[in-house]
């Protein structure tokens, strides 16, 4: 076996114990880390082999090498620039390199090991940014149900037939997916259905359809995905109202149409949860007044929605703005429980909620996250993207639905990155706003709702309602993929009226 695919077996390998994690009995968190870290090590191990370059070569040679440019520019950057830094400290310090103008040829491993390092350094600030973003929004969720603050919408939900309130859960997932982003919605909405579903099954099956209406309601907004923002502030998708009017009625389409056919099948009423069963241990309900109930719904309702204006306004990375509202809603909680007794202020405080963060979560996504880095890092994934552009012979409509379903198996980051690399903007269906990047969101926004560990959503709800790969293939795929057809026929007719 060539040496530049162990990576891609290691990774199939993981993804098929993430698949059994049930008939194998060992903790999916546990193979994600595993396929991340080894993904990585096979890469530092072995760089050049992955990377497809000779080491004897100087790193000038390198830098200068045509063909390396466009297969891996960015190793063609990076050693550019560390030519340049060699020639600027030779100018400085002759006498230190006598009469050596270039990088000699024997340093140039070391280079490309520092280029691997560098290249992890990059991914780790990205995935670190969505690991602390995500534990910002799991906080204040907590610290919203700690206070049952969420009675403040399930009181307003008065249906328990099961097909009326599976379409409430979702349009209202929809919507506010398009406001927040999928991933908060997502999770904010896990601890709605807490509160209005008992049976494991059902409420698995509403997280399902939790995943696939906040992926669907992401991808007509600009900030309800991170690939739709990626979109807009790049300049394919600059202004935000062809994307809402264009990619509105397939993104609604892809959730309809798998509610239509749920209907058909799902019968009875939903048995609601008794108090006493759905409030977590250490939450004193008693002690938390109706006023203090309804100001912390409305706090972390608004700090939520503060984190895409804070975006839209500094240009700081999303985690930035969740950590900020975090601080915010953390300092006032504990103004508001000041003279509360230790006993009445139990469970309530940030610091007993930040106990009940399920770890297990974010960790498996860490492990994800660094497996689809080093597969990226190394290139599979713009080989990929390379391979379904000749393969379907520039069909744009056949490439973004291939790059979507393609995303329910790797994070549509990568492959959206890969996709702007390749079709530069230009004019007709690729040029700005054109049609050809406004399906690019919609596939990607959808498509990874046809795995559970195919989109940052999927991911939370897998990991707060402990849903099982296997389970969410045999229920739910099939569901999402209808959806993720049915939006896509939608965009082409629409987009040929």
């Amino acid at each position: 076996m060539d040496i530049a695919y162990i990576m891609v077996f290691v990774f199939v390998a993981g993804y098929v114990a993430i698949a059994m994690e049930h008939s194998i009995r060992i903790n999916k968190t546990a193979s994600a880390l595993l396929i991340g870290m080894i993904c990585w090590a096979i890469y530092a191990i072995w760089p050049a082999e992955h990377l497809k370059i000779d080491t004897d070569r100087t790193v000038f040679e390198l830098a200068t090498d045509p063909e390396l440019k466009e297969r891996n520019p960015g190793l063609s950057t990076f050693m550019a620039h560390e030519e340049e830094e060699y020639r600027e400290e030779v100018f400085k310090n002759p006498e230190l390199y006598m009469d050596a103008l270039k990088i000699p040829a024997e340093q140039t491993p070391h280079y490309v090991q520092e280029y691997v390092e560098h290249g992890l350094g990059h991914h780790i600030f990205d995935i670190a940014g969505i690991l602390l973003f995500l534990l910002g929004a799991m906080t204040i969720v907590e610290l919203m149900d700690a206070h049952s603050a969420f009675e403040v919408i399930t009181s307003k939900i008065q249906a328990v037939n099961k097909v009326k309130l599976l379409w409430v859960v979702a349009l209202v997932t929809f919507f506010l997916s398009a406001a927040l982003d999928n991933l908060t919605t997502a999770i904010v909405m896990i601890s709605v259905i807490r509160k209005l579903v008992s049976d494991k099954e059902t409420r698995w099956i509403f997280g399902g359809f939790v995943v696939i209406a906040a992926n669907s309601g992401g991808a007509w907004s600009p900030i309800g995905d991170v690939t739709t923002t990626m979109l807009w502030n790049n300049g394919q998708l600059p202004d935000s109202m062809p994307l809402i009017s264009n990619v509105f009625l397939p993104a609604f389409a892809s959730l309809t149409v798998p509610l239509i056919i749920a209907s058909l099948f799902m019968r009875g009423n939903v048995e609601r949860p008794a108090k006493a069963d759905h409030n977590k241990p250490g939450h004193e309900i008693s002690s938390v007044t109706q006023f203090e109930r309804n100001l912390i719904f409305a706090l972390g309702v608004g700090a939520l929605m503060f984190v895409p204006v804070f975006k839209t306004i500094t240009h700081l990375p999303p985690f930035t703005g969740m950590m900020m509202s975090l601080g915010l809603i953390w300092l006032i909680s504990e103004l508001m429980h000041s003279r509360k007794s230790e006993e009445k202020k139990k469970g309530l405080s940030v610091i007993s909620v930040l106990q009940k963060i399920d770890t297990s979560s974010v960790l498996f996504f860490l492990g994800i996250l660094m497996a689809v880095a080093a597969l990226q890092e190394v290139g599979h994934l713009n080989s990929a993207a390379y391979f379904l552009d000749q393969t379907l012979g520039g069909n744009m409509y056949a490439i973004n639905i291939s790059i979507g379903i393609l995303s329910a198996i790797v994070d549509n980051v990568p492959l959206v990155a890969a996709a702007q690399g390749m079709y530069p903007v230009s004019t007709g269906d690729f040029a700005a706003n054109g049609a050809f990047w406004q399906f690019l969101a919609y596939c990607a926004g959808t498509g990874g709702s046809i795995l559970i560990i195919g989109s940052a959503a999927g991911v939370a709800v897998m990991g707060l309602e402990k849903i099982s790969f296997g389970w969410y293939i045999k229920r739910m795929t099939g569901y999402a993929f209808a959806g993720y057809a049915a939006g896509a026929a939608v965009f082409y007719f629409t987009s040929h009226v």
